[in-house]
């Protein structure tokens, strides 16, 4: 994740929100590259304190979410990411995050959320094993999103898409911004998993 977010252009003086950050997952092995600010947020105030402890980095912050609602004003950072999060939301839940993601980027900021897909390969076992779940025993919510949905999500919220990777093939080098429809396999660090999307915020209003 932070291999990732590097290559999508997050500088070492960078503002960024973690949305979802857990225990600290990404915020520890970021904290050794990353000298700017860093806001990380999660629904889970044990997983918050231990990250806070984790991280002992005093200029952070690490607060409980309340609803789909991000702490910080309008503007303020460079880049908000979603890891495993939408995953494990309804659309309109997600729809609204990256609302809240949007208003508190700064014109030209990105935004950087992993997902299901129905149309990868590999995804297909997780929606085999929700539908297994349905028979009542404890599963959690997993969403699955379309290409298409990214593409609409983005018109209407004033956002460029600036790459689509694909969760099960090779992460192609970036060396401009460029919409690509596969790889999110860093090469040396294994496959993600999850496909990845980067939105750039226009200076456009959203609707």
């Amino acid at each position: 994740e932070v291999e990732i977010l590097k290559q999508l252009g997050l500088a070492g003086d960078a503002y960024l929100i973690d949305v979802g950050c857990g225990s600290g997952r990404l915020a520890n092995p970021l904290s050794q590259y990353l000298k700017g600010a860093y806001l990380g947020i999660d629904i889970v105030p044990e997983l918050v304190e231990y990250a806070r402890r984790l991280v002992a980095r005093p200029d952070w912050r690490f607060e409980v979410a309340e609803g789909l609602s991000i702490p910080e004003a309008d503007g303020a950072a460079d880049m908000v990411c979603f890891f495993s999060v939408f995953t494990h939301l309804l659309h309109e839940q997600s729809f609204v995050y990256l609302q809240e993601a949007a208003r508190v980027l700064r014109p030209g900021g990105l935004i950087v959320f992993s997902y299901l897909d129905f149309a990868v390969a590999s995804h297909w076992a997780v929606f085999e094993a929700t539908i297994a779940g349905l028979d009542g025993s404890s599963h959690p919510l997993n969403m699955f999103m379309s290409k298409d949905a990214i593409h609409a999500w983005a018109d209407h919220l004033a956002l460029a898409i600036e790459a689509i990777h694909d969760g099960d093939t090779n992460w192609v080098t970036l060396s401009a911004p460029v919409v690509l429809e596969t790889g999110a396999v860093m090469e040396g660090h294994g496959t993600l998993g999850q496909s990845v999307c980067a939105l750039r915020k226009t200076t456009r209003a959203s609707s």
